[in-house]
């Protein structure tokens, strides 16, 4: 991705989101050209000059300080994730000339360990992009039940629970409230994206969910940014219906990004029977023997 054009349509989304009147600002009478605040408006309130802003809006400073950053963000009335967004995007890291394609990750044997020793609880490991390195069997059970168990094995075809939750009618239907859930979802990969402006695969993700999905276009040029580490999801599942299953985004050290997802519900609540019983279904059976004395 070019991180100097994001930054440009980062910064004028923003300003185009503040009205002169939020900021003490008297509109002329005159009609504006332009619906938030204009360049030299934000220059002058967040006292940086209207060059050196002018510049970064169009991608061509890219080594602006903290300082001048810190007084734009507080100007824009910017959450701290957006605030994080925008120091990523006006100082990318260095690149090499060309995007790279990274090698297809795994989940470590540890991780994978960990996910079947947690028999009762659904759970999944994902790398950056959202790709499903692996699950265990109720994670499975719970989220992709349609799809084969074994499809996070294969690299080129592995879910990507973005994609699905865009293009995947059966996921799509797991959520109650999908407009949150799909703000969210383009909120956080726009974080990830600009972190790794060089990462081909993520550059690819977001280019097919653009082309093939007018609602998840319509989201990515919002620009919304927000992370999300806990919280509560409510799923519709069809065989066992509605659950409110808090969850937990882990990440995993020293992974470049991989993190588990694990999901609960509540001791003794309706959701806790259901999950109970979508573990029963989905029990793998065990053979019975019987011993002749």
């Amino acid at each position: 991705m070019d991180a100097p054009s994001e930054l440009g349509d980062f910064l004028k989304s923003r300003r185009a989101a503040l009205r002169p009147e939020d900021v003490g600002i008297t509109p002329h009478p005159t009609r504006r050209r332009v619906s938030g605040l204009r360049r030299e408006e934000l220059a002058m309130l967040a006292g940086v000059s209207i060059t050196h802003y002018t510049r970064l809006e169009q991608g061509r400073a890219l080594s602006a300080s903290d300082s001048v950053l810190d007084a734009i963000a507080r100007t824009l009335r910017l959450t701290d994730d957006e605030t994080a967004h925008l120091k990523d995007l006006a100082r990318p890291t260095a690149t090499t000339a060309r995007p790279t394609t990274p090698r297809a990750e795994q989940a470590s044997p540890s991780a994978r360990q960990l996910l079947a020793a947690m028999s009762e609880v659904p759970a999944l490991v994902l790398d950056r992009r959202n790709d499903v390195l692996a699950w265990n069997r109720l994670g499975h059970a719970l989220l992709a039940a349609h799809l084969p168990a074994d499809s996070p094995e294969t690299p080129g075809t592995r879910p990507n629970v973005t994609r699905m939750l865009f293009l995947d009618d059966r996921y799509r239907a797991l959520y109650t409230d999908w407009h949150d859930e799909a703000q969210l979802a383009v909120a956080s990969l726009r974080l990830i994206a600009g972190r790794h402006p060089d990462d081909r695969r993520l550059t690819e993700l977001v280019g097919q969910l653009t082309v093939q999905c007018d609602e998840f276009a319509s989201r990515w040029a919002r620009h919304p940014v927000r992370t999300c580490t806990s919280g509560v999801k409510q799923l519709r599942h069809p065989s066992v219906g509605t659950m409110d299953l808090s969850f937990e985004n882990l990440v995993i050290p020293g992974s470049s990004g991989q993190r588990l997802i694990a999901y609960t519900a509540e001791p003794g609540s309706p959701s806790e029977a259901a999950l109970r019983l979508l573990g029963s279904a989905t029990a793998p059976e065990v053979e019975s023997t019987s011993a002749t004395v």
